[in-house]
């Protein structure tokens, strides 16, 4: 190619550079894929990653287009020139093809574009540059935005880069030169900003003018005194003398931090600073920090630097010389800030490990007062002369080693494969930290240390065994993440242990003959109580046992005296163990009274036993921590001390920790909750007394005395087993009910207390529309008390009433006033999202121009019927006195101010109307009459109310007319004119007594003529034009509704969702809330959304895709909200949007569908709702009375978006917008286009994204990765900040909080709102965000403040489907009473997913505001608030604000949003955090803890547990025997008692107890007898079966990832439209879940069934089995029963051919698992192939249970005539093992012989049939078999084969090595094919029935119906086709 810069051209000649040949093959162009876009947009978007640089080209080419096509091609060729040096061979990704696009185009505008300003490119691109400056640059600092110039700016200096490579330097005008001077001078200080225009030209944003900003500006620009270092020379330096202008600069040039990342942090200090100076301030003027401003800064982000130090006995690097001025104080104080935060914004996954970066900070600062003390460097003595590395040195020399660390022990992880134990997370390298041995990695970094060495290292070529660089594999830190269910022992041992004593203490009083408690003062039986002390020890033992065997792994890493502490507890744990068991022996041999000792004062002490003072001292530790336990502040206090008494005195206590430790409560709120505690045990412990374990003991008693002989017992009758077989299978069940039943009595406490805490919070106060009506009148005074600012007045003492009575009424204005441009806005808001029509909007807004009437003016749909009630009380008034008329309508406040407003409006309607004085002259006349006779009390006299109607009625058409639109004004003006006339008529003579009195005194004859003719001479001048006036027509609608509006108000407005937002909104201002401070003084925040990959805008294909039913997303919601889709046509109607283009409306329409589904869209437009009402609070505060349209209306908007920007940021971190920008498949582009529109429709809208670009680093090329923010520009995003990272972040952690980490750093503000990108926001709701806000400054308990927020949500996908409603009132129930009693009394709320908001300084301080390791923190979201608990912080909730949240609507959604979050809370169990809560709790705070997180999980598990042990103890005893010989001695019944005692457990398994709070909320807020109502349907709607459902759910998967882990985050549905799922999805869904485990509880009720002989005529009996058959039912036909259209028959039948089908196909490799049965088993088993020993271990214990189940039923068959032989065992296995052996025959037939010897084949099986049959004509004929037999066998193989299934496939590499995996998989195959035919048999009948499939849809969609849904035009009728 060549070039141009040397040539001269001649005048008028093409270019003097030529395209290059296309001779060579290229890749066909990317851009072919993008028909439909602007490819003018779109190439500057799509540039390789290889080739960023010339994106800004691009676009500066896509901007001159329009202007000078010829410069844009030249601007293109330069780009493709540069593109084609950087990569000359295009080896790069994507550059081939986007070369090739470019080429393609060049060539094309090569003959296409044309010269405009000259004849050759040089001239016309020069001057074409010189025109571009004069009139975009020159002058334009004074009339242009910064942002316009700074993009200008960078289109010049674009421009003169292209100028230059176009033109020779020899050519170049004298004016370009010193133009591009200019520029260039300018150009750094001209950037894209964030917020803050620090260095821009042009005019100033109004933030800048504020003195807070320039305050924070002044302080980190003194640089005085700092000295000035000198450079190394790298290639980002190109002056050995920078200038350094802050504090920043002067930081970056020490360390080399990266300009981004300084300016970002720049911003972010100054916000910081500027908000907390102005807050404190009460002069507005001032230009200078306040000393304090700096210092508590600096203490809120060191505070845990200092709390570090003190914990390992570091001095602080943090040097405040005595001898330094203020100035130079504060200026230390904003260097050590200033560090941490560049430190913080650079240090990528780092972040996620707090104590690390204290670790750098510490170094860093060190050197920082070395350079500013004495110029001497700490280590080698020599003087300080370097400076300004290149700024990616920090970077390059302390990230990068700690990120490539997380990098390798992230991929020892294996994808989540390996075992937690093999591997360190994120906690495990921060707690390195936590001990002095992180010095050991030195200063610079020793990148040799053990910390760093990897086993994968390769070790240096010259590495000796003496470097210690051995690469051994780095040991656990402080505990081990063991997969076992011991864990749950570890971490609540003491909870344990206190039910287990307790139940050994009333088992041993129940054993009593009595069985009363008071029997436990009898010596002999408290001599057998003190037994529990042993128990404790032995318990105890367990406990140290544990904690040493689980935290073998991390021994290596712990301290010598954590490990001392660990063998020292075990060794007196075995002393004590044997100590008390000796000397308890002796105690009985030798007994003595405990009783006789305190009688006797304690005097003959010498004679107690030994093993009374053994208990004292045992139990001495225990007594103190209850002493402490009521000392909360001392625990606390000496937990925190470093002193080293108290240390080694804590020592034993708690493990040496840097967290958890003072985290005790104030002692009220201990006593709280404590209370809570005590009365729900001594309520669950009585109860376990009363019906669980006394019943029990007398029959047990009598069991072990009984000989029961005619059995076939494991365990025979004898002297030493005593039957104890029935025992176990007896009281089995109840143990583990006992366990279990806590679970239900805190539900039952919770909802009580929760109930009681909701009702006096003023909760359910305003529900209805009918109870707001009744309070609206308050509504104004307590939105100004709570919503506005106060306002301090005074008043005399001695003022007079009359005054005070003004004062009032000016205040209750004023209020009003206020509160009307609020309420307004919300009703406006309300309209613009369709949820009211135009008519509701005007009957609900408070008119903005209160002053021109006498009263206060309600909304119409206060006053709506009130004048046609009063005119018909008028006209049929019988009464002679005015003050009777005028005391019944005052009786009605409402109507006495609807009355006098519409007298005066139309008074002032009339008046203004008219022109002639004369006529004015009437109105006054006849308005002075009126006025008289009311105040002389002649109004009856003087007027005929009589007649009032007949006016009433042509003042509604006159009103009519008014209001209405007109083409001809003559006509619309004469209509006026005779309605007028009529109406003065009416007034003048029908009216009033005295009407012509008036006309006379108008000087106005009465002829005797018609009255036509005297209407000619009235009231025929009018002013139509005054009608038009916003004002005028806003009365006269106003008016026209209170005339005409005569229903009831209650059903304004009908839409349920705008009333439950009125009616909430205003029972909120009657809560507790804080104060509102101004707008400038209160706390800033930030709103963080995480996004990756899901819908952010519906696009037309999707309004249009239907479904299998031929439903589309837009029918669907079009019948779902019908009034909604009609207000939607209604406003794009509207004359004022004039004729909507087609683009447009199916642009709108896409926004209406968005804004009803969980997208991002719907997200965002509620979140930009905080800075609207930011907005509109500082509008407020500056108009004060005033109007706000007044002349200084664009000042105040300045400012409130001033003010706005200063206090609100949002940024959405986009995770994968930079490859969505750069992709070609269709859904990306969408993606990225959507996102982008929605930056340019909210300009504050910022965008965080990871944008990947390959790099050339030493000649190699490389990924890079970066965090970048981005902002809307004109037409496509601006970049603002781009920081490098040390590579991809998302590779280390969970996705999710990854993504939120890397983009927190672009946040801004202290406090932090966490919204996920389903969730939505309301206007009225971010009124109330600085109330919340000033939570964070209440000093509520002790000397803490809260540090997370816990906010209310809306679940507003609730109305789709009964599933939909079932789950949004449980997700509601959860997410208000729930965490109502979570935060108080319990004092154990933690962080539960979003909208909580955060305390941002404390938390980007400790590890951010989630948990990234792994799988282990799979739940991300209660990691922060765990860690939030730990260190200090304390957590509230509070109910007067609320978020909106979706949920998922579809079974199998739902399903694996339950299974998730079980998979979640069984990592928790095996977590650091929930040990660490579970140990450092108080003991009644730890019970909260257990049962409110990981405990409900583990009580549901056991609740399943207990039904097989139940079933499985019952077949014990009918196949042993037992049970019938006990049944028939009638002195025991054990059976009553045993289902008393399960009667609670059957509560929960039905699901019932998860329905107690959700019930109790429902009552409080919408009231009890709706709460009853819905209850009904709910159970009508089959709630319980659903319930029933997910109970298997969280049970199955919360114990298998305790047993096997992975559990992977599965992706939740957020559709609109339930898709029907088919049975083979279903049954892949639910086999091993639910189905298979159904299927045993089934066989084994029936088996139990048919066998048993137990007392049955117990309604608790009933009721137990019932429960059980129940939970059978929901578990095996649940998915089908909420399967939309799941009983269509012709969809039953696609099924079955589907199902055969996937059964059918062969698996292998690329086979997805929902095409071949084959795919999905190898799936399954994934599982288990990583699963540890234990794991498999007990898989096999638990198969075990089956071989029980057969030996059972075998010697039951009739067959065996009663014979007990072992051999009969045996003879059962063969038959067993022949039946395998058939089925591999056939197996191997089918496979060998089936298509080639067809006829053997069948030979072959008609062989096996036939052995088949003359075996079972032997056996009958021989040993007298008889059919039921036959069946009963079949029942106990097929357990007994899934059995040898379960060991099989736990059993993998056993199986793989002797060839029978696939023997194993038949088997398999041919059991899942049984199940699926058992489960399709019940679905294939009922589709048979027509009936059902209606029956099903009402119970699916009846809340729907009930919402005006229409349903039956949905599943059953495809959509009818329309134009």
């Amino acid at each position: 190619m060549a070039s141009s810069s040397g040539s001269k051209p001649e005048p008028g000649s093409r270019p003097p550079f030529r395209l290059p040949s296309r001779k060579k093959s290229m890749a066909p162009p990317m851009m072919a894929d993008l028909p439909n876009e602007d490819t003018s947009a779109v190439d500057s978007e799509l540039v390789p990653s290889s080739l960023a640089a010339i994106a800004p080209i691009l676009r500066v080419a896509n901007e001159v287009e329009k202007e000078n096509p010829r410069v844009a091609y030249l601007c293109r060729f330069h780009a493709y020139e540069k593109a084609h040096k950087m990569d000359p061979t295009s080896a790069g990704r994507g550059v081939r093809q986007f070369k090739s696009y470019l080429l393609q185009r060049l060539e094309k505008e090569e003959e296409e574009t044309h010269f405009q300003l000259a004849r050759n490119d040089p001239r016309e691109i020069q001057m074409y540059y010189q025109m571009f400056y004069e009139n975009n640059i020159k002058d334009a600092q004074y009339t242009k935005k910064p942002e316009e110039m700074a993009k200008i700016y960078q289109i010049a200096t674009v421009l003169y880069d292209v100028l230059t490579t176009v033109v020779h330097p020899s050519r170049l005008h004298d004016q370009t030169k010193r133009y591009a001077e200019e520029v260039e001078r300018k150009r750094e200080q001209l950037v894209h900003y964030n917020i803050l225009p620090l260095h821009a030209i042009g005019v100033k944003p109004a933030i800048m003018e504020l003195p807070e900003i320039k305050a924070a500006l002044h302080a980190i620009r003194n640089v005085d005194n700092l000295p000035m270092l000198r450079a190394h020379r790298g290639p980002n330096v190109e002056d050995d003398n920078q200038f350094n202008t802050d504090i920043l600069d002067w930081l970056s040039s020490v360390f080399g931090f990266q300009k981004g990342n300084v300016a970002n942090q720049r911003e972010h200090l100054i916000l910081l600073l500027a908000n907390m100076e102005i807050r404190d301030r009460q002069e507005d003027n001032f230009t200078e920090l306040k000393d304090q401003t700096a210092e508590q800064l600096m203490d809120k982000i060191l505070k845990n630097y200092r709390s570090w130090c003190n914990y390992l006995h570091l001095k602080q690097n943090l040097r405040f010389p005595s001898d330094r001025d203020r100035q130079q104080l504060q200026q230390l104080q904003l260097i050590y800030i200033t560090l941490y935060l560049l430190i913080w914004g650079e240090a990528s996954n780092v972040r996620f490990m707090p104590e690390c970066l204290c670790y750098i900070f510490h170094r860093m600062a060190d050197e920082v007062s070395v350079i500013l003390d004495g110029d001497v460097h700490a280590v080698s003595g020599d003087t300080y002369k370097w400076a300004a590395p290149d700024d990616e040195s920090f970077l390059r020399d302390v990230i990068t080693p700690f990120y490539q660390v997380l990098r390798k022990e992230a991929k020892r992880n294996k994808g989540g494969k390996a075992s937690h134990s093999r591997w360190r997370n994120y906690d495990d390298l921060n707690e390195y930290f936590w001990s002095d041995k992180c010095f050991d990695l030195g200063w610079p970094l020793n990148t040799k240390a053990d910390f760093f060495v990897q086993p994968d290292d390769p070790p240096p070529a010259n590495a000796h065994v003496s470097q210690g660089t051995t690469g051994k594999t780095q040991p656990k830190t402080n505990f081990v993440e063991v997969r076992t269910f011991l864990q749950l022992y570890r971490s609540f041992d003491r909870m344990w242990i206190f039910f287990i004593l307790a139940y050994q203490a009333m088992v041993i009083v129940a054993w009593t003959p009595s069985g009363s408690v008071t029997a436990l003062f009898h010596e002999h039986v408290f001599r057998q109580v003190l037994t529990i002390f042993i128990t404790h020890a032995f318990l105890n033992f367990l406990r140290a046992s544990l904690d040493i065997i689980l935290s073998l792994n991390a021994w290596k890493s712990m301290r010598h005296s954590q490990i001392l502490r660990y063998i020292l507890k075990f060794v007196m744990a075995a002393v004590w163990v044997v100590v008390l068991p000796i000397s308890y022996s002796s105690l009985v041999q030798y007994p003595t009274g405990v009783l006789k000792f305190f009688s006797t004062g304690g005097r003959d002490w010498r004679n107690q036993s030994f093993f009374y003072y053994a208990i004292a001292i045992y139990m001495i530790p225990n007594v103190l921590a209850a002493v402490l336990f009521f000392v909360p502040y001392l625990r606390a206090t000496m937990e925190r001390s470093s002193m080293f008494p108290i240390t080694v005195l804590m020592w034993w206590a708690q493990p040496k920790l840097y967290v958890g430790r003072g985290m005790h409560e104030d002692l009220f709120s201990l006593l709280k909750y404590t209370v809570f505690w005590i009365m729900l045990l001594v309520c669950k412990l009585a109860f376990s007394y009363y019906f669980e374990i006394l019943p029990l003991v007398e029959q047990t008693q009598s069991i072990l005395e009984m000989h029961l002989d005619n059995s076939h017992d494991v365990f025979p009758h004898s002297a030493v087993t005593h039957n104890i077989g029935v025992v176990i299978a007896i009281w089995a069940p109840i143990v583990l009910v006992y366990f279990m039943d806590t679970q239900i009595w805190y539900a039952i406490f919770s909802s009580l207390f929760g109930g009681i805490h909701g009702a006096f919070s003023h909760l359910g106060e305003i529900r209805t529309l009918g109870m707001l009506r009744s309070r609206f009148d308050t509504v104004p005074k307590a939105f100004s008390e709570h919503l506005l600012p106060s306002s301090s007045s005074s008043s005399s003492s001695d003022a007079k009433k009359a005054r005070r009575r003004q004062q009032d009424e000016s205040k209750l204005r004023k209020n009003i006033a206020d509160f009307s441009r609020m309420w307004n806005k919300f009703i406006q808001t309300m309209r613009e999202e369709d949820l009211i029509s135009d008519r509701d909007r005007d009957l609900l807004v408070v008119p903005s121009s209160s002053t021109d009437v006498s009263v206060v003016q309600w909304p119409p749909f206060l006053l709506a019927s009130k004048i046609p009630i009063a005119l018909d009380m008028a006209k049929d008034f019988k009464g002679k006195e005015d003050d009777d008329l005028f005391k019944s309508i005052k009786n009605d406040p409402y109507m006495h101010s609807a009355v006098i407003e519409c007298y005066e409006t139309l008074r002032d309607i009339i008046y203004n109307l008219l022109e002639n004085e004369t006529d004015r002259v009437i109105i006054r006349e006849i308005c002075y009459g009126v006025d008289m006779s009311i105040q002389q009390r002649r109004f009856l006299h003087e007027f005929k109310t009589s007649e009032l109607p007949l006016l009433s009625t042509k003042l509604e058409k006159f009103l009519t007319i008014l209001i209405s639109e007109h083409d001809d004004p003559t006509v619309y003006k004469s209509q006026i004119i005779n309605v007028l006339q009529d109406i003065m008529e009416i007034i003048t003579e029908d009216v009033m007594e005295n009407g012509h009195e008036i006309l006379e005194k108008a000087n106005i004859p009465i002829p005797h003529h018609t009255k036509n003719d005297r209407k000619e001479q009235v009231f025929e001048n009018i002013n139509i034009g005054f009608v038009q006036q916003k004002n005028y027509r806003e009365k006269v609608v106003r008016l026209h509704l209170l005339l005409t509006v005569k229903e009831s108000a209650i059903n304004v407005p009908s839409n349920l969702e705008a009333r439950r937002r009125i009616t909430f909104f205003a029972n909120s201002l009657f809560m507790k809330m804080p104060g509102a401070p101004t707008v400038r003084k209160m706390l800033p925040f930030s709103v963080l959304t995480p996004y990756y990959k899901e819908d952010v805008l519906y696009s037309t294909e999707d309004l249009k895709r239907e479904n299998e039913d031929g439903i589309t997303t837009l029918f669907y919601l079009q019948k779902m909200y019908p009034g909604e889709w009609t207000n939607f046509k209604d406003r794009i109607k509207d004359p004022k949007f004039g004729n909507i283009e087609k683009d447009k409306m199916e642009q709108e329409t896409r926004f209406w569908v968005s804004y009803r589904g969980q997208t991002l869209a719907r997200t965002v437009r509620g979140m930009m709702y905080y800075r609207q009402a930011l907005e509109l609070q500082c509008r407020l505060e500056l108009a004060g009375d005033n109007a706000l349209n007044d002349e200084n209306e664009e000042v105040i908007t300045e400012f409130a978006q001033a003010l706005a920007d200063l206090k609100f940021t949002y940024v959405v971190s986009c995770q994968v917008y930079g490859n969505q920008k750069k992709s070609s498949d269709a859904r990306e582009r969408s993606c990225y286009s959507n996102v982008l529109n929605l930056m340019l429709m909210y300009p504050s809208l910022r965008v965080a994204y990871i944008d990947e670009k390959e790099e050339t680093v030493n000649g190699k090329s490389q990924m890079c990765c970066y965090s970048v923010l981005v902002k809307g520009g004109d037409t496509l995003d601006e970049e603002i900040y781009r920081i490098k990272l040390p590579g991809p972040p998302t590779e280390i952690g969970e996705g999710k909080p990854e993504n939120q980490n890397h983009a927190i750093i672009f946040t801004r503000g202290e406090a932090l709102q966490t919204i996920d990108m389903n969730q939505d926001n309301y206007f009225e709701e971010a009124f109330k965000m600085r109330n919340v806000l000033e939570e964070f400054q209440k000093d509520c308990h002790g000397q803490r403040k809260p540090t997370i927020l816990g906010l209310r949500e809306h679940i507003f996908t609730g109305s789709g489907s009964s599933l939909a409603w079932f789950m949004s009132n449980q997700q509601a129930s959860f997410v208000t009473i729930s965490q109502r009693i979570l935060a108080d009394p319990l004092r154990v709320r933690f962080h539960y997913g979003h909208p909580d908001i955060f305390d941002r300084i404390f938390h980007i301080t400790r590890g951010g505001i989630s948990k990234a390791s792994k799988i282990i923190n799979s739940s991300e979201d209660i990691f922060s608030g765990f860690n939030s608990t730990l260190r200090g912080g304390f957590i509230t909730h509070h109910e007067y604000i609320q978020v909106g949240k979706g949920r998922d609507v579809g079974m199998n959604q739902i399903s694996l949003f339950e299974a998730k979050v079980a998979n979640g809370n069984g990592e928790q169990t095996l977590s650091r955090d929930v040990y660490r809560l579970g140990q450092q709790f108080d003991f009644f705070r730890m019970l909260s803890f257990y049962f409110t997180t990981v405990g409900f999980y583990f009580s549901s598990m056991v609740t399943v547990l207990t039904v097989y042990v139940f079933l499985y103890g019952r077949l014990y005893m009918v196949k042993s025997g037992l049970e019938s010989e006990i049944v028939r001695n009638p002195h025991i019944r054990h059976t009553k008692a045993l289902e008393e005692a399960l009667a609670s457990q059957s509560v929960f398994q039905l699901g019932l107890v998860l329905m107690l709070p959700m019930l109790m909320e429902t009552g409080l807020e919408k009231g009890f007898r709706t709460a009853l109502v819905d209850f009904v349907i709910m159970q009508l709607q089959l709630a319980s079966v659903f319930f029933t459902f997910q109970l298997g759910t969280k049970a199955h998967f919360y114990g298998r990832t305790i047993l096997h882990g992975q559990s992977i985050y599965g992706a939740m549905g957020r559709g609109f439209v339930v898709f029907r799922a088919k049975f083979s999805d279903n049954y892949r869904l639910y086999s091993r879940s639910h189905f298979v485990k159904g299927l045993e509880l089934f066989i084994l009720l029936i088996v139990y069934e048919v066998y048993g002989e137990s007392y049955r005529s117990s309604n608790l009996y009933l009721f137990i089995t019932f429960s059980m058959w129940f939970l059978v039912g929901s578990w095996l036909f649940a998915p089908f029963i909420f399967n939309p259209s799941g009983f269509d028959w012709q969809k039953t039948v696609d099924d079955w051919a589907d199902w055969k089908r996937w059964m059918g196909n062969r698996g292998g490799i690329g086979i997805q698992p929902d095409k071949s049965w084959e795919s999905w088993w190898e799936e399954e088993q994934e599982q288990s192939k990583n699963t540890n020993i234990r794991g498999r271990i007990l898989e096999i214990i638990l198969a075990f249970r089956f071989f029980i189940y057969q030996y059972g039923i075998v010697y039951h068959l009739q067959i065996v005539h009663h014979s007990k032989r072992i051999l009969i065992y045996g003879l059962s296995w063969a038959v067993l093992l022949a039946a395998l052996l058939v089925l591999k025959m056939v197996s191997l037939g089918r496979r060998r012989f089936c298509a080639d010897f067809p006829l053997m084949f069948r030979i072959l099986k008609a062989l096996l049939f036939l052995g088949f049959v003359s075996a079972m004509t032997i056996l009958s004929v021989v040993r007298g078999l008889i059919v039921s037999d036959i069946f009963a066998a079949a029942l106990a193989f097929l357990l007994t084969g899934w059995a040898l299934v379960l060991i099989g496939q736990a059993s993998r590499p056993l199986l793989k090595g002797l060839g029978l995996w696939d023997l194993l998989k038949e088997l398999v195959r041919a059991y899942d094919y049984t199940m699926g035919v058992l489960l399709f048999m019940p679905i294939a009948v009922l589709s048979l029935l027509p009936f059902v499939s209606e029956v099903q849809t009402r119970l699916l969609f009846n809340q729907a119906l009930g919402r005006g849904f229409q349903i039956s035009m949905i599943p059953a009728r495809k959509e009818e086709k329309t134009a």
